[in-house]
């Protein structure tokens, strides 16, 4: 199986295990005693959220490399993780403020939890205007390599908001010390479980697939003869013409 068959594969699978998800959630696993059927949103709504942290993580990885290696491709990782992972952050805020609505009254309030979402959103978001700052690609990836860095000190924040301070939004239920809520029924944890491990592999399929189309678009503009020489006359330690070593 080739690289492309294989992202087409990773993205049919997880759209698969995502519309079982839904079906489970809807037909299956019992509404919430308290909240109703609202709560059904919360199985993509948390599964989003942890998605998002983890693209936000890559980002982070991808920028370290970055300035270890300076090698483009890890630029490009972290790129395309910023992407996929604001698309996931907004989506987190709303089907949050879907939830919100029935359960609190309200579509917004300036809770800890919703104000520091919208905070990393915005700083994900600004990292990727960093990413088109100068006309010199070196420069803009160095630059977003630094933020994306530092960026991700907001994941934690967000994340235990409901720990630090008073919050209207609920605690964790999964990930936190101790494991699960025990109130938390079975079958709602499992399908939360498949729901958060189906967007994550969404999400790899998505990275996976916008760094290669952009690879492929580099390639184009490269030319044949010059990605062909770039790969046949490599040698160990030489600096290859993305700025990085081979």
């Amino acid at each position: 199986m080739n690289l492309s068959r294989a992202r087409t594969a990773l993205l049919g699978v997880s759209l698969s295990l995502l519309a079982v998800v839904a079906l489970l959630a809807l037909l299956v696993v019992p509404a919430d005693r308290y909240q109703g059927d609202a709560q059904r949103l919360l199985y993509v709504h948390v599964g989003t959220a942890w998605t998002a942290y983890v693209c936000f993580a890559l980002v982070a990885v991808g920028s370290i490399a970055y300035l270890v290696r300076r090698r483009m491709l890890w630029d490009r990782i972290a790129g395309a993780a910023a992407s996929v992972g604001v698309g996931m952050a907004g989506l987190t805020l709303v089907l949050g403020s879907l939830w919100a609505k029935p359960t609190w009254g309200t579509f917004w309030t300036w809770d800890p939890r919703l104000v520091s979402t919208a905070a990393l959103l915005l700083i994900y978001l600004g990292y990727l205007g960093v990413r088109d700052l100068s006309e010199d690609a070196t420069v803009n990836a160095r630059r977003s390599a630094v933020f994306g860095v530092l960026a991700l000190v907001i994941v934690p924040v967000v994340h235990f908001s409901t720990v630090w301070w008073r919050t209207l939004h609920q605690p964790p239920g999964v990930l936190r010390p101790g494991g699960p809520q025990e109130t938390m029924p079975t079958e709602m944890v499992l399908l939360l479980l498949l729901a958060t491990f189906s967007l994550t592999l969404l999400a790899v399929a998505l990275v996976w697939e916008r760094v290669a189309r952009q690879t492929a678009v580099l390639d184009v503009e490269r030319g044949p003869v010059e990605s062909v020489t770039r790969v046949s006359v490599g040698t160990p330690g030489a600096r290859d013409d993305e700025g990085g070593t081979q």
